[in-house]
């Protein structure tokens, strides 16, 4: 976890050193508070003495016929008592009583109130220091994950899945937060508390020292027990949260499916088994976590018991007094105190380390997608060339693309079709560079595609995927999302090429209505109108449409593509289809066949010289409309 600290700001060093002269600040108020309730106690204890001479202890019987001798306390000086033999440590029992006031109480009282307020205000800066910083470092460490998941690739985000990278985002980071606020707030003040009273209770009394290792010895055997059988499930925790978030994503992703089979029940025992292992696992912790609270009480009051056992033995043979005990007391739940808030530190700190190792393990992993130092000249315009491309997926032995070899002039229409699983879509991830070539080379402008900077690249296409995506906001901002700068003519010329236009003023408020998460509250066919016309709207050299055409009906594909061709004359288009009429009139026809290229060539040269092709067509249209 201590790797994380290198994301903490330069103010945040600045006030970990005010922190920390804080935090001593408060011991040192905390210690001295001890010494002024001995004192306060001690004048109190004089006073009565001065009122009731009778109540002296026995070695100062005698004195009380004396003090009586010579008119009283006020009377009692250095000299006098010298006159009479008494000198030596009961002279100065005898001269402290004498001295005694009532302001010594009003002193000693108002500087316990005067440490403790210090002692709160240093506390309550404490924590105010810390959930600073925490809360700052939090929101550094949800930047930085969230950073660099957004540069990952597609194989990175696999290879984590979306559940585990939503709750390293959240939860992790919250963990960390949590157990970063509680070690700045007890890791300086609970040793230093800790040594300082030590050193404080071995000058006072060697039994009481006694009293209080044993029972911080019982508390440290406690908690190393605790740590041992909690630890192991806090390693496992997260990952449960992670099983937990899976499940409900899925279910709530997949709700119209489970709903049309009804699979609710089965759905719901899966969630249940998911959420019975953490709920197990969290019971577990919770209990074992549970005892602390008893057993602190018990060695707490154990050892209060143990104290005012002894002391009483001991005031009775007249080695100490009240004042001393009180302050033994408060310096012993002091110690107590401090050795549970380290142990507290060991007990929390296994599952915010188990966070920051998920959290690290995002942060140092190295995307397989970076740009280059210096970008590679580009000689074309709007060119899109595969040599020899070879493609296998991280985890995949068997390639899914071979030796694909085309290139698509400025202004062509270059199609792609095949059967389910042939390697079309990989293919077109290929050209935005969502994925990198095993071999072979993919170049746009006559530029290899990794020689290119990633925004460079894609700034000049424009992207379609298979399944419409929306984001939450208006109409209008979906549609500008790749441009936000787009004048609202802009905006409604692109929407008119993708023959959204329509559907969308008949919506309540137009181009301003609001789009939900997922685009909910616009059908399959609306969000790909939507899609495209975000794709159109940034006017890019190269357009991608991955099977972009599949939810619209034949009339409006066919009005989209003629819309196409008129308002984005120069621009080169790649076009993933399933359906023969969306690409016949394609410049060229690229047909896939687990994951080769088995026929290039226009509609009318495939029909005669590819089988593959003639059987897709012949499955879809008749002899007469394919003119054979």
């Amino acid at each position: 976890m201590f790797r994380l600290y290198k994301k903490l700001r330069p103010i945040d060093w600045v006030l970990l050193v005010v922190l920390m002269g804080l935090t001593v600040l408060q011991v040192y108020c905390t210690i001295t508070l001890t010494d002024f309730t001995q004192d306060i106690i001690q004048s109190i204890t004089y006073l009565g003495y001065q009122k009731n001479p009778e109540n002296l202890p026995e070695e100062f019987a005698a004195v009380y016929a004396f003090i009586e001798s010579i008119g009283g306390w006020q009377n009692c000086t250095a000299e006098v008592l010298a006159g009479a033999g008494i000198t030596g440590e009961g002279a100065d029992a005898l001269l402290a009583i004498a001295g005694a006031t009532t302001g010594d109480i009003w002193y000693h009282g108002g500087m316990m109130l005067a440490v403790a307020a210090g002692s709160m205000a240093c506390q309550v800066l404490v924590g105010l220091i810390a959930s600073f910083i925490g809360a700052n470092f939090a929101a550094t460490l949800r930047s930085s994950i969230y950073k660099k998941v957004d540069g990952f690739s597609i194989a990175e985000q696999h290879s984590f899945s979306t559940p585990s990278l939503i709750t390293r985002t959240t939860n992790d980071v919250q963990q960390v937060q949590m157990a970063n606020i509680l070690m700045l707030r007890m890791a300086v003040a609970a040793p230093i508390t800790a040594i300082w009273a030590i050193c404080k209770i071995q000058a006072t009394s060697f039994q009481f020292t006694l009293v209080t290792a044993v029972a911080v010895v019982v508390l440290v055997l406690f908690l190393s027990m605790l740590m041992v059988f909690v630890m192991p499930k806090f390693r496992i925790m997260q990952k449960l949260v992670d099983g937990l978030n899976g499940v409900s994503r899925e279910h709530l992703t997949g709700l119209r499916v489970v709903r049309a089979y009804n699979a609710e029940e089965y759905q719901e025992k899966k969630f249940g088994v998911a959420n019975d292992k953490i709920t197990k696992t969290q019971l577990f912790t919770g209990r074992m976590m549970a005892l602390m609270s008893p057993v602190m009480m018990l060695i707490m009051n154990g050892v209060s018991l143990g104290i005012y056992w002894l002391g009483a033995a001991l005031v009775n043979k007249e080695v100490v007094d009240l004042s001393t005990i009180m302050q033994f007391m408060m310096l012993a739940s002091q110690i107590i105190m401090s050795f549970m808030m380290v142990m507290m530190m060991f007990v929390l700190l296994p599952r915010a380390q188990v966070a920051a190792t998920r959290i690290n393990a995002v942060l140092d992993t190295k995307p397989s997608i970076t740009d280059p130092e210096s970008e590679a000249p580009r000689t074309e315009t709007g060119t899109v060339e595969f040599r020899n491309v070879t493609f296998a997926y991280p985890d995949s032995d068997l390639p899914v693309l071979k030796n694909i070899s085309f290139k698509a002039e400025k202004g062509q229409t270059v199609a792609f079709i095949g059967s389910t699983g042939s390697g079309k879509s990989t293919l077109i991830n290929l050209v935005p560079r969502f994925f990198d070539v095993t071999e072979g080379q993919v170049l746009i402008d006559g530029a290899d595609v990794r020689e290119i900077k990633q925004s460079t690249l894609r700034s000049i296409i424009g992207y379609v995927p298979q399944k419409g995506v929306l984001f939450t906001g208006t109409v209008k901002e979906n549609i500008a999302f790749g441009k936000p700068e787009l004048s609202d003519e802009e905006i409604i010329a692109a929407a008119k090429v993708a023959e959204a236009d329509e559907f969308v003023r008949e919506m309540e408020q137009g181009y301003n209505s609001e789009i939900s998460q997922g685009g909910k509250n616009v059908s399959g066919g609306q969000k790909q109108r939507l899609s495209i016309a975000r794709a159109v709207a940034v006017k890019p050299e190269i357009f991608i449409f991955d099977d972009s055409f599949s939810a619209l009906d034949y009339k409006t594909d066919k009005k989209v593509r003629e819309n196409l061709k008129a308002a984005s004359d120069g621009a080169t288009k790649l076009i993933v289809a399933q359906r023969i009429g969306t690409i016949m009139d394609a410049d060229c026809i690229v047909v896939l066949d687990s994951g080769e290229a088995v026929g290039t060539g226009t509609h009318k040269e495939l029909l005669q010289t590819c089988p593959v092709y003639r059987e897709i067509a012949l499955s879809q249209l008749s002899e007469e409309e394919l003119g054979l």
